[in-house]
């Protein structure tokens, strides 16, 4: 099934394949953990790692399969590292119950990453809230679901999933028609942590043509997607209609360039996120620092920063925020932040529109609110005669009566929409 003791030399579309995984799995398990081509012990003598008895020190990952040539061809080529006994590679298959016969097609694929000697093999079926965002959105809930439960049971170190470089072009371009910023055209990440899962997607420089070169050369036999043919889905639309006029009308290599551009941005959003994250910490207030600047005896937090009661029913203060140091920050770091922000209070991370409303309201220090974001989220500015007792590295004593602070608030009780 697989190029072992074959004759004639390694089709160029697999040993390219294994040097990104291979430099995938090092960047997580360690450099040198596992080499793409030469020898490394009693590697000439290829066997399942599981007949070697001493499976204890060596790392296990999984392959996130679904039958299609994608995975099959990235859990065939991870499998060259079984043989090889530098690591032990497993698969999930989730069975999403979403077409007839989904629960054959998984079990096929369980079949085939057992043959291409992966150990273990894990069926998950899931079942697909389809009002969770959209058919698609739903379908990715539930599978990484699925591979949270996986490693929680297996303790893999990490996912291995097939996403490629065509994968990526189509979603920078899907980004570009929602004027997405950084985050979307960003693309794909190679490298994810969601959850506790580390999620891994070595195939991102390799096209669909090369994986199904792949399959041609291991001898796989991929199950053929029916929803990738769908085009009632958008990313179907994208991938059989747009980027064909695209790359007809304005010449080749529009998948490479746009994957491009997502390893050029990738890089950048990473650290722009990471500065809004130190960002975020320095001008954000801790209750426990803030005491009466009057002197007043008041023990409830949303008095002393003076929440409207009505809001004090409803919501529960998330986040604070030293107003005047979060409008002194550079425009773009400080729409990161409050961003952060709204995501640390328990919302959904706010699109334009509403991103740009809670800046606009952000930078003056008038007493106002609610602004709303989603995810039952509230924004509330106030000018409480307040100091903060210095802990987070602000000058201590600093009052907040004259520049004021940005409350964002959870909600605690439902909506009530009548009585039932």
């Amino acid at each position: 099934m697989v190029q072992l003791a074959r004759k004639g030399r390694l089709h160029p579309a697999v040993g390219a394949a294994r040097v990104s995984v291979a430099r995938a799995l090092n960047d997580v398990l360690g450099q040198g953990t596992v080499l793409a081509s030469g020898r490394k012990g009693s590697a000439s003598s290829p066997q399942k790692i599981e007949d070697t008895g001493n499976t204890e020190q060596k790392p296990l990952v999984l392959v996130g399969l679904s039958g299609g040539s994608d995975s099959l061809a990235l859990a065939s080529v991870a499998a060259h590292f079984v043989r090889r006994g530098e690591i032990q590679v497993g698969a999930v298959v989730v069975d999403h119950q979403l077409q007839e016969g989904s629960a054959e097609v998984a079990q096929k694929a369980a079949d085939q990453a057992r043959e291409l000697g992966l150990s273990p093999v894990l069926v998950e079926t899931v079942t697909v809230d389809a009002s969770s965002g959209g058919p698609e959105m739903a379908a990715r809930i539930a599978r990484y679901g699925a591979f949270e439960r996986a490693v929680s049971a297996t303790d893999a170190r990490a996912v291995l999933l097939a996403h490629t470089l065509d994968d990526q072009a189509e979603t920078v371009l899907l980004g570009l028609a929602r004027g997405s910023g950084t985050r979307s055209l960003a693309g794909i990440p190679r490298i994810r942590t969601e959850d506790g899962v580390t999620y891994l997607r070595p195939l991102l420089d390799h096209t669909r043509a090369e994986i199904q070169d792949i399959c041609a050369a291991e001898d796989l036999e991929p199950w053929n997607d029916p929803t990738n043919t769908d085009e009632s889905l958008m990313r179907a639309r994208v991938r059989h209609r747009i980027m064909p006029y695209l790359e007809e009308n304005l010449g080749g290599a529009v998948a490479t360039s746009l994957a491009r551009t997502a390893a050029i941005i990738g890089p950048d959003s990473e650290f722009l996120e990471a500065s809004a994250r130190k960002a975020l910490a320095q001008v954000c207030l801790e209750k426990t620092t803030l005491t009466s600047a009057n002197g007043r005896n008041i023990t409830s937090v949303e008095e002393l920063l003076q929440i409207p009661e009505n809001a004090r029913e409803t919501h529960e203060i998330a986040v604070i925020l030293d107003r005047q140091a979060l409008a002194e920050l550079h425009p773009a770091m400080r729409r990161r932040v409050l961003a952060l922000a709204v995501t640390e209070a328990g919302g959904e991370t706010p699109g334009f529109e509403r991103l740009s409303a809670l800046d606009d309201f952000a930078l003056t220090c008038a007493k106002g609110g609610p602004v709303q974001m989603a995810g039952h989220v509230a924004a509330y500015k106030t000018r409480p005669p307040v100091q903060s007792a210095g802990s987070t590295g602000r000058e201590k004593g600093k009052g907040f009566s004259a520049t004021g602070i940005l409350v964002l608030m959870s909600r605690t009780e439902p909506t009530t929409h009548g009585a039932s």
